[in-house]
C-alpha cells in the first residue's frame, strides 16, 4: 500500500461546541461517527477532517499538548476561480473566522487568503490556475 497519502487530518480545539458552530456556519456537514461530546468528523474528497477536544486528544496520546500557537501549519481549500475565493473569504468572515489576509494576487500568480477558526488554526482560500479542480472540487489530473 502506497504510504503517500493523508486519510485524516485531526485538530485539536479548546471547545468542540464552538468549533462545530463555526464549520457548521461555514456550511460543512458533519459526518457520522463523532460521539458529540469529544470528537466530529467531517468528510472530505478521500479523507476526512476531525474536530478533537484537546483535553480528550491529551488522552488519547497520553502526553501533553504543549501550549504554542497555531500557525506553524496551514490548510487550503482551492477555489475554481477568484470571486469563489471571495465568496469563501466572506462566508468565513461571517462564520466568525478572525481574518488574517483579505485575498489578493500572488507573486506566484494565484490568488489568496487566509484566516483562523476559533481555535486559531489558518485556512487558505486559494485559487492556483496551474491545479486545475475537477467537478468534486480535487485537483485534477497529475497537477
Amino acid at each position: 500500500m502506497k504510504s503517500q497519502r493523508v486519510t485524516l487530518i485531526t485538530l485539536s480545539v479548546a471547545d468542540l461546541s464552538a468549533s462545530r458552530r463555526f464549520y457548521f456556519d461555514l456550511g460543512w456537514e458533519e459526518a457520522d461517527g463523532g460521539d458529540n461530546k469529544t470528537i466530529a468528523f467531517y468528510k472530505l474528497n478521500g479523507q476526512y477532517l476531525a474536530l478533537y477536544d484537546r483535553a480528550a486528544l491529551v488522552g488519547d496520546i497520553g502526553i501533553p499538548i504543549k501550549q504554542r500557537a497555531t500557525g506553524a501549519i496551514t490548510l487550503a481549500t482551492n477555489y475554481p476561480s477568484e470571486a469563489e475565493v471571495d465568496a469563501a473569504y466572506a462566508a468565513a468572515a461571517k462564520a466568525g473566522a478572525l481574518q488574517m489576509v483579505t485575498p489578493d494576487k500572488t507573486d506566484w500568480g494565484g490568488y489568496s487568503g487566509y484566516y483562523a477558526d476559533p481555535d486559531g488554526h489558518l485556512w487558505e482560500v486559494a485559487y492556483n490556475p496551474f491545479w486545475p479542480l475537477d467537478d468534486s472540487g480535487a485537483i485534477a489530473g497529475d497537477a
